[in-house]
């Protein structure tokens, strides 16, 4: 595995932001291996701070499951709208820069994330095509889209009464009144928006898990393939609901939600159409 730590930088990027990258060796002289998907993760926190729990154990059961992966540690408040999304349309311009290099399939790239993490995975899923992000990124917008979203207990709407508002507070700071409608992704969903995996708790007291099932709503309605897993019981913040992300006081644990890695390999594989 090769791993590297790469500066992101946008204007208004926050000085530590980088992309981590996972790169499992494909020998290609010895053995032929075709090109591999990508899965982009996008730790969650609020857009106050990164989960590290929710970045690198993940990218390790990708790694694990055959796929490169890479965590993007992406700027937070004070930082606003639209940093973060541009740091992760500068994400997927690097990765076409070095697919060969990687031996990655640009159209295998899959963006991840976790609770506010997930809103920004789902941003770039709902504006990719939108020609001013290609501007403000000086490329094309089929650079920016992904094959598709894996969203874990995802910050999608900004209604009040079902909405983690905090959120949306620290994205836009002074704009939020102004722009909390545009960001709530559910609003934004057309029939160019990529294929999304969805999972998400019933008993979720931060995040409610009417965020997956409005947006899961909103692609079928558009046409766009979306497939939501909503478990019985668990708490906010999972990320691999297993021993190996623990809280340290305890909690985190939770058996019957540790399926969903399992089922996500099993979606990106059928979507990748990989054999």
């Amino acid at each position: 595995m090769k791993y590297l730590e790469i500066p992101i930088e946008v204007n208004g990027s926050v000085e530590d932001a980088r992309l981590e990258t996972y790169i499992l060796d494909t020998p290609v002289e010895k053995i032929q291996i075709k090109k591999r998907p990508m899965i982009v993760i996008c730790p969650g926190g609020g857009y106050e701070k990164l989960s590290y729990r929710e970045g690198e154990p993940i990218a390790m059961q990708f790694l694990a499951k055959g796929y490169h992966a890479c965590v993007l540690r992406y700027s937070v408040a004070p930082a606003r709208y639209p940093v973060p999304l541009l740091e992760l349309g500068q994400v997927m311009r690097i990765i076409h820069s070095h697919a060969e290099e990687w031996r990655v399939n640009t159209d295998q790239i899959i963006v991840s994330g976790s609770s506010a993490g997930g809103h920004l995975a789902g941003m770039l899923g709902v504006f990719w095509s939108r020609q001013w992000l290609a501007d403000m990124l000086e490329t094309e917008s089929k650079v920016l889209r992904p094959a598709g979203m894996l969203l874990c207990y995802p910050v999608i709407t900004s209604d009040e009464a079902q909405g983690h508002l905090p959120s949306f507070r620290n994205l836009l700071g002074e704009q939020f009144e102004e722009d909390k409608d545009k960001l709530s992704l559910e609003k934004q969903v057309t029939d160019d928006t990529p294929p999304a995996f969805l999972w998400h708790t019933a008993t979720d007291g931060t995040v409610p898990v009417a965020n997956s099932m409005r947006m899961a709503e909103a692609l079928i309605e558009c046409g766009v393939p979306a497939e939501l897993h909503i478990y019985p019981e668990g708490v906010h913040g999972l990320s691999l609901a297993s021993e190996q992300v623990r809280r340290a006081d305890g909690s985190g644990v939770e058996e019957v939600c540790q399926s969903w890695i399992d089922l996500a390999d099993i979606w990106i594989k059928h979507l990748c159409d990989i054999k």
